[in-house]
């Protein structure tokens, strides 16, 4: 039997990697483990996720917690070294573009085992961001490529990976979405914050959601942000689960003065704890509008039928925005509001999935997963 191990890290790591963990479960060509690199280590963030969806526990945890982008990198390379070595798997599968992404990829890709990356050939173009670093030198070691968009596959082209090696699947994050959207429409939340009108009727809102160091790391761009998003708070509320990171500056440049702190939810910027998945998946599902600088959101929403503004000078899914609900707005807190006007005031009809976008993408990437491990 051949051995797979799959390294995680991050929330958005957890929703990939869990319905192809589902469809290896059983099999009997494939034994395979799953580590956790810990770089999200608070319970809020990080466990509950394995809970709703239906993950393993990992069988290995490196704890590594936080740290700047080096020291975590490092300590990931650090403590998975040992684990490949004692195991030997044939080939290392990672996901997504956090740092757990990359570290694990290059302890595999210099001990000599084959990589397989989820998601891979998305660019923003903007080295700027630690993301787009993650994805060009994971893609440039990996062995297997699973593209979900068509965008991916123009861009390995061009630097010149082996489009033998390229394979469009479709996206991971929609399986999930799509299997756990029922349970998502159980969830209390929108009665906990009262916005259940009758039935499955609801009273108009929007959500936001922002991590991003570019954006909440420097005090004019977040002021900016706030600011906008706070004028249109004025008619009608903005649920704002917080980032911890986010939460840690809006308390270092107090900012806490746009943010409603009554406990009225009728009104302004509502800050909430961070979600767990199916609350999460529930909020955005009934929403009239996100904001958000979140890639996986970006997709999410289209699938959803959700109008999107994505608060960031570029997008590394152009197919959210050229067949989806998502627009790329930037920061400037004047663009914001007008098109957060204009989405509410005329909501985008046309629109469609991106092709493979089927719930289907694990299934595919197991059948290629099981064809290539019993060649090698």
């Amino acid at each position: 039997m051949k051995r797979l191990l799959s390294v995680v890290g991050a929330r958005p790591n957890f929703m990939k990697i869990a319905p192809i963990a589902r469809e290896l479960r059983n099999s009997s060509e494939i034994q395979h483990r799953l580590v956790h690199s810990g770089q999200h280590y608070d319970e809020a963030l990080s466990g509950s996720f394995f809970t709703e969806l239906d993950l393993p526990k990992p069988d290995v945890n490196l704890e590594v917690g936080s740290g700047s982008h080096a020291v975590q990198t490092a300590e990931i390379m650090r403590s998975l070294e040992p684990v490949l070595l004692d195991w030997k798997p044939q080939m290392v599968l990672v996901v997504g573009d956090v740092n757990s992404t990359l570290a694990a990829a290059l302890t595999a890709a210099k001990l000599g085992i084959d990589v397989a990356h989820v998601e891979a050939g998305l660019r923003s173009f903007d080295m700027t961001m630690p993301e787009e670093i993650n994805r060009k030198l994971t893609d440039a070691i990996s062995t297997l490529l699973f593209v979900t968009e068509k965008s991916g596959v123009d861009n390995l082209k061009r630097e010149g990976v082996s489009q033998e090696n390229v394979f469009l699947v479709g996206n991971v994050m929609i399986d999930c979405l799509l299997r756990h959207r029922e349970a998502a429409a159980r969830s209390p939340i929108l009665d906990r914050l009262g916005m259940r009108r009758n039935g499955s009727s609801c009273l108009p809102y929007a959500v936001l959601t922002l991590h991003r160091p570019s954006n909440v790391e420097n005090p004019t761009t977040f002021r900016g942000i706030l600011s906008a998003v706070s004028n249109l708070a004025a008619d009608l509320p903005v649920f704002f689960p917080v980032h911890p990171r986010t939460r840690k500056q809006i308390e270092n440049f107090g900012f806490g003065h746009y943010l409603e702190d009554s406990g009225n939810t009728r009104r302004g910027i509502v800050p909430l704890d961070p979600l767990g998945y199916l609350d999460f998946l529930s909020l955005n599902t009934k929403a009239s509008l996100v904001l958000t600088d979140s890639g996986g959101i970006q997709e999410e929403t289209t699938v959803l039928g959700v109008p999107c503004l994505t608060l960031r000078e570029n997008t590394e899914r152009p197919a959210t925005v050229d067949q989806g609900t998502n627009q790329v707005v930037g920061v400037d807190p004047d663009r914001i509001v007008a098109a957060a006007r204009s989405a509410l005031n005329n909501p985008r009809s046309a629109y469609t999935c991106p092709p493979l976008w089927d719930g289907k993408a694990a299934q595919r990437i197991a059948q290629i997963l099981r064809q290539r491990l019993q060649g090698t």
